[in-house]
């Protein structure tokens, strides 16, 4: 009876693992194909800094500048995110439950979240930081827009 109960828990532990894998997989094939992409709010502010706020040319070159070097810094940030979401795979595959290697990536995951949000948010100061007083009212408004889109 013990081995008995010994495969029962294996394959309730196998199936289960296999419709967590399963569903991740689900959701990267619906995102990637049937979901319409998302917006980025980031996009968004670059485009109305650069197309509604009337920049002049000083402006121009400084917030080209700030740009220039949070894009390095993103795709630094990006590419660490990456390393954390493989480690939080591999963990995944090893434990097959949430054991303490998957908090521990889920852990490092969350860090490099919000290391690049807090970068975002730094660069959107810095950009803010070249307006004018009037240019900078309409651009909070557009980065409270952004951030706070209308329900579907």
């Amino acid at each position: 009876m013990t081995g008995s109960l010994r495969s029962d828990r294996g394959l309730l532990a196998l199936a289960v693992a296999l419709g967590f894998v399963a569903a991740l997989a689900g959701t990267w094939v619906g995102r990637q194909w049937l979901a319409p992409p998302p917006t980025d709010g980031a996009n968004d502010i670059h485009a109305f800094v650069h197309q509604r706020l009337d920049l002049d040319p000083a402006q121009t070159t400084r917030i080209e500048a700030i740009e220039a070097d949070f894009a390095i810094r993103r795709r630094a940030l990006e590419a660490e995110l990456r390393a954390d979401n493989a480690r939080l795979a591999a963990a995944i595959e090893a434990e097959h439950g949430y054991g303490p290697k998957v908090a521990e990536a889920v852990d490092a995951s969350h860090h490099a979240m919000g290391a690049l949000q807090k970068a975002s948010l730094e660069h959107v100061f810095a950009m803010r930081g070249v307006l004018r007083p009037d240019q900078a009212a309409r651009f909070d408004a557009a980065v409270v827009r952004a951030l706070t889109p209308a329900a579907p």
